[in-house]
């Protein structure tokens, strides 16, 4: 008997959160803070050195020079400023969405103090015996805009205005803005720019008041952006500049645009796909996939995160974890339908012996992204956050609300005696009575012999790595400036580019490109690299003449000890994640299995860097990303691998020869195969949807993903399984016959229905 009310209770569900969906979705997006990359601003990183001798850069002086920023950026007015302290003698200062990027640099770092001097030019009083935060810009009586500050302490105005008269006739109280930019990013010299004149008003009376009024021939603006610089106060500190890039907003808008298309295309052919191929299930899958879609901006949301480029490359990624789980589970659910079970039983079986699995694989991602956390750059870690949450959210509605909804059909008795909703032929179904252990069902793989030809599998793979060697050897990489130092221009034209014609302006400017590359569909975006390093007014002259020919453009400068701090953080990164997956897997399965991961996972990168050395691809920041991304998605294949195999090995009790660990490798291999085919192809597809339709900013990420997805695949079935085997049948000749488990678990003590 079906029972209606179960189906009703699964479309009040889905119609409760489609209405959700639907009634939120635009402002919980418009809501999200964009990144640099995606409306465009300013970056810069500071190494922050001692303003005197003997000052040392504590944790408390780190926070107060934040502090100081904080009030110089709230006087440009950005919104969500992000300004955070990095190691232990830097900060970033990310400012998105600002205007004036001059502006903002100049407002950043300028030390500006004023000064109180007589005719002589000795100084009376200076910024230190100012209240801090109390300038403001106002008017004069006529009119004109002036700057009002407060004094400490009135009777330290009192005299300084009583020593003016007593000079009489020369009873003039001169007003100075002095400057020092700190220490200049890349020349490694002290840049102090003129002491401006700022007021010399006549004295001819002594005043016993803590306000000051200065007033000059300013204009407002001049009178606020004074007001706001003597209203931050002094940095406690010197910054020098030693990363700095700027975005522009029609590079951003562009990039996003872009980027969110690709994401559309991907993810809508992943559901086509899941539908066509899963059936019914398929169909509960894409519900789902869309309510994780929602919730995962709905968290990204409400923790504040800043949204980049490759973070909205993480969650479209992430649509293929999401989908990988409940890949595993609807093969398991068809792997009991075909032993005879019911579509109840089936369904249950299946969730059952899914579980473990599902879970193995998503905490092995969440190891490498936590690393790509703690020890990526900025827009890494927004990719990094995004990527931990869309995992844990793929887990619980791939886990939990599939089952849920499907549950609800299936517990209908809807499906009973309807196999073929699962995807299964009634001509593949073997009777209840006969037994049949899963592990026993034919594939259609089952006429290969992953095992025999193992050797075959390593000397090719051997063959590649010493090709790799070679090639890194003879090419090495093409780092982008983000390893190495130099700047980097961007130009966004509404026109199509030459070589030639930016070679000609480069002239001009007297610049020598390391290399010009032209991109985009019409030639519309030109890259200029440089071996140099150019200082603030550099970048501004460069930025504002390819501004006014061409249209948008962004400089990006970073210098030697910024590359070589990423390059060790990224190794040290690689390091971690290898070793806490090698931790995690010999924990939860066997060391022999933990080494034989890390094998094929350090495999897979070491190709992936070959194969941007021959290609001489740009490795940039994303470019680290992309390989713990690889690490985690290819050792997520490993770990369902693996566990399959570990499955089938409690069907032997013991291994006496080489023979029935070769079975059960083969085994585990070819009925793990369709999962492994069908949840890469879910990734490529995302993958290539980015590549071809997203931004030309994230290309090269694409490119890598879709290299390392296919090696990963590749890796876990002919090297890490055939690894395992190798290890075991040394143990086996070493030790004898080797126990696999305590019990031997039969699948047909599962309950039957």
């Amino acid at each position: 008997m079906v029972k209606r009310s179960r189906i009703v209770a699964f479309f009040l569900i889905v119609l409760l959160f489609a209405g959700l969906m639907g009634g939120t979705t635009n402002k919980i997006l418009k809501n999200i803070n964009l990144g640099l990359d995606l409306q465009g601003g300013f970056e810069v990183l500071y190494k922050v050195e001692p303003a005197k001798k003997g000052q040392k850069i504590t944790n408390d002086v780190l926070k107060n020079t934040v502090e100081a920023l904080d009030r110089r950026v709230n006087a440009l007015g950005v919104n969500e400023p992000i300004i955070q302290i990095e190691g232990k003698d830097q900060i970033r200062v990310q400012l998105a969405g600002v205007k004036d990027q001059k502006e903002a640099r100049d407002i950043l770092a300028t030390t500006a103090n004023i000064s109180f001097r007589d005719v002589n030019d000795k100084k009376l009083m200076d910024g230190t015996d100012l209240v801090e935060g109390k300038a403001k810009q106002s008017y004069t009586d006529t009119g004109k805009p002036n700057v009002v500050l407060q004094v400490k302490d009135r009777k330290t105005f009192h005299d300084v205005t009583k020593k003016i008269v007593d000079m009489a006739p020369n009873n003039q109280l001169i007003i100075w803005l002095d400057f020092e930019e700190g220490k200049d990013s890349y020349k490694k010299e002290v840049t102090k720019k003129d002491p401006k004149f700022l007021s010399n008003p006549n004295v001819n009376e002594v005043f016993n008041t803590d306000t000051v009024t200065i007033e000059g021939n300013f204009t407002v603006e001049e009178a606020q952006n004074l007001a706001s610089l003597l209203k931050a106060g002094a940095l406690p500190v010197k910054l020098v500049e030693t990363y700095s890039t700027s975005v522009g907003a029609k590079f951003g808008e562009h990039a996003l645009n872009k980027t969110v298309d690709a994401g559309i295309i991907g993810v809508a052919i992943v559901f086509l796909f899941m539908l066509l191929y899963y059936r019914f299930p398929g169909f509960i899958a894409i519900v789902t996939l869309a309510i994780y879609i929602y919730l995962t901006l709905l968290v990204f949301q409400l923790i504040h995160g800043v949204l980049t480029l490759p973070g909205i490359a993480a969650l479209i990624l992430g649509v293929g974890m999401a989908v990988d789980a409940n890949i595993i589970t609807y093969e398991r659910v068809k792997e009991e339908l075909k032993v005879g079970r019911s579509v109840k039983a089936a369904f249950a079986a299946g969730n059952k012996s899914s579980f473990m699995t599902i879970f193995d694989a998503n905490i092995t991602t969440i190891l490498a992204a936590v690393v790509l956390f703690v020890y990526g750059s900025s827009s890494v870690k927004g990719f990094a956050t995004l990527l931990i949450i869309s995992i844990l959210l793929s887990f619980v509605t791939a886990v939990y609300g599939s089952r849920l909804l499907l549950g609800l059909w299936v517990n209908s008795n809807i499906f009973k005696k309807k196999p073929s909703w699962f995807g299964v032929n009634k001509k593949d179904i073997h009777d209840i009575t006969e037994n049949m252990d899963a592990h026993k069902l034919s594939t259609r793989f089952d006429r290969f012999d992953f095992v025999k030809h193992h050797n075959k599998f390593f000397v090719f793979s051997i063959v590649l790595t010493i090709i790799g060697i070679i090639a890194l050897s003879v090419f090495r990489l093409n780092l982008s400036i983000d390893y190495t130092k130099g700047t980097r221009v961007e130009v966004l034209s509404k026109q199509s580019l030459t070589t030639s014609q930016l070679q000609s302006d480069l002239k001009t400017l007297k610049l020598t490109p390391e290399d010009i590359v032209m991109s985009g569909n019409k030639n519309e975006i030109g890259v200029m690299r440089f071996k140099d390093t150019f200082n603030k007014a550099e970048v501004a002259h460069i930025t504002d003449y390819f501004t006014k020919k061409y249209g948008p453009t962004n400089v990006s400068t970073v210098s030697p000890t910024v590359g070589k701090e990423l390059a060790k953080n990224a190794f040290i990164s690689l390091i971690l994640a290898a070793i806490g997956i090698i931790i995690y897997v010999a924990i939860r399965f066997e060391w022999r299995m933990g080494v034989a991961a890390i094998i094929a996972l350090l495999h897979d990168a070491f190709l992936m860097v070959t194969f941007f050395s021959i290609t001489r691809l740009e490795v940039d920041l994303t470019f680290i990303a992309a390989i713990l991304t690889i690490i985690g998605y290819s050792i997520n294949d490993t770990i369902v691998t693996f566990d399959r195999i570990r499955d089938h090995s409690r069907f032997k009790g013991r291994f006496k020869t080489a023979e029935d660990i070769a079975e059960v490798v083969n085994v585990g291999l070819r009925q793990t195969m369709t999962r492994s085919i069908n949840t890469v192809l879910t990734v490529v597809i995302t993958a290539a949807a980015l590549f071809i339709f997203g931004s030309e900013s994230i290309q090269n990420f694409s490119i890598a993903l879709l290299v390392g997805l296919i090696m990963g695949c590749y890796s876990s079935i002919f090297i890490a399984a055939q690894l395992w085997y190798v290890f075991k049948k040394r143990e086996l000749k070493k030790k004898g016959p080797i126990k696999t488990v305590k019990e031997k678990r039969k699948w047909s003590d599962e309950p039957q229905v």
